[in-house]
């Protein structure tokens, strides 16, 4: 038999106890009344008869019908069947996970809280096309007659005295321009409604769309009872309310860009964001069969009981 395939419930655990606490009380009282039971007995006429013991060991007590160490082989193996049941029972006590569902429509935003998701920069548009070209008419100039040229001796001979004119140097060409900015980086577009929303992990095995959005919800509003702490100052002060934080389900599940958009105060609205960038990945939202950007809004609430 395979002990560690044994599973027992805390209610199961407690049952047993009980049963074994009146099972041993029940076993006192029942060796009580019989060893009272047996010593009310005439035992003194009984022994003076001359009624001969079995072994000199039974000489060491009066009357051996009343003597309870008789009985210590029996309560000792007892006892410790006892205590090996206890230790199978304390390796075999099993804890579940408590499953909270969320009620009807927790999740629900009123319209004042329906928020415009950021859009994206959309590029400039084209410059126009520049203006047709104006097409004037050149009047027709009167045609000079040309000038005679005027040829000048240019032959050097040996008396010549050759003058040599100064060599200019040229400017040195302009630096080129600085290199244009580099672009800027494309900004994927966040949408706000997406054919798969975004869900809490947990429940990637759900096939039924309807089951997987019920599965998530509750999955989320277990997360939130077991991590939100009700601020002190709140409860002092019996503040109640929902806070309202928006955020990011990045493609790859993470969370970003998280907002507060309705803080009931006392230290609520904090408490709230805390929660929510601890939160671990979820499923992202899918587009088309494509994973996109989806901002998410989620209400907080905060109820004193």
């Amino acid at each position: 038999m395979d002990l560690s395939s044994i599973e027992v419930t805390g209610q199961g655990v407690l049952i047993i106890g009980a049963v074994l606490t009146v099972a041993v009380i029940a076993l006192v009282f029942i060796m009580k009344n019989i060893l009272q039971k047996r010593g009310s007995e005439d035992l003194h006429a009984q022994y003076a008869s001359g009624e001969s013991r079995r072994s000199p060991i039974e000489g060491r007590t009066k009357y051996r019908e009343v003597d309870a160490f008789r009985w210590s082989g029996t309560f000792f193996n007892l006892a410790l069947a006892l205590a090996i049941g206890i230790v199978v029972l304390a390796f075999s006590w099993t804890s579940y996970d408590e499953t909270l569902v969320a009620d009807e429509g927790y999740f629900d935003i009123e319209d004042i809280i329906d928020v415009e998701p950021p859009r994206t920069a959309e590029p400039p548009p084209p410059p126009p096309p520049p203006p047709p070209p104006v097409i004037e008419e050149v009047p027709e100039e009167e045609i000079t007659e040309e000038e005679e040229i005027e040829f000048v001796d240019q032959s050097i001979e040996e008396t010549t005295e050759v003058v040599a004119e100064p060599v200019v140097e040229e400017a040195p060409p302009p630096p080129p321009p600085p290199p244009p900015p580099p672009p800027k980086p494309k900004v994927e577009e966040i949408f706000k409604r997406v054919e798969q929303m975004p869900r809490f992990p947990g429940c990637e095995s759900e096939t039924d769309e309807k089951e997987a959005k019920k599965c998530s919800e509750n999955k989320l509003f277990t997360f939130l009872t077991k991590n939100l702490k009700y601020p002190p100052i709140a409860r002092e002060n019996g503040v109640q309310g929902t806070a309202v934080v928006t955020f990011v389900v990045e493609k790859d599940g993470s969370i970003t860009d998280a907002k507060l958009l309705r803080d009931p105060g006392a230290g609520t609205g904090p408490e709230a964001m805390r929660v929510v960038n601890s939160m671990p990945k979820w499923q992202p939202g899918e587009q088309r069969g494509n994973k996109v950007r989806v901002q998410y809004t989620l209400p907080v609430r905060f109820r004193l009981e």
